[in-house]
């Protein structure tokens, strides 16, 4: 005589399964924009500003008025003062 066995361990019995979702469509991330944190000049490679705690290589984001960096948090603002002598300097 055989008897079927019900499973003893409930990892090993049978778990009722959900229908699949299907696969979702591939995103490419955006671009990196480096070379936009370059100007040259002449034979000359000039960077933008970078991040005086950081040092040369971390560059600062220009964002409402104020430059920040995004890895050790640093951030400056710009008064109207700074703005009005960089305008007389363009001048």
């Amino acid at each position: 005589m055989v008897c079927e066995r019900k499973p003893w361990f409930p990892s090993m019995a049978k778990k009722k399964s959900k229908p699949k979702k299907g696969k979702k469509p591939h995103r490419n991330k955006a671009t990196s924009k480096k070379y936009a944190k370059y100007k040259i000049e002449g034979d000359k490679v000039t960077r933008e500003r970078f991040c005086p705690r950081c040092g040369p290589g971390v560059f600062l984001m220009k964002s409402q008025g104020r430059v920040y960096c995004g890895k050790c948090h640093y951030s400056e603002f710009e008064g109207k003062k700074e703005t009005e002598i960089k305008e007389k300097k363009k001048e």
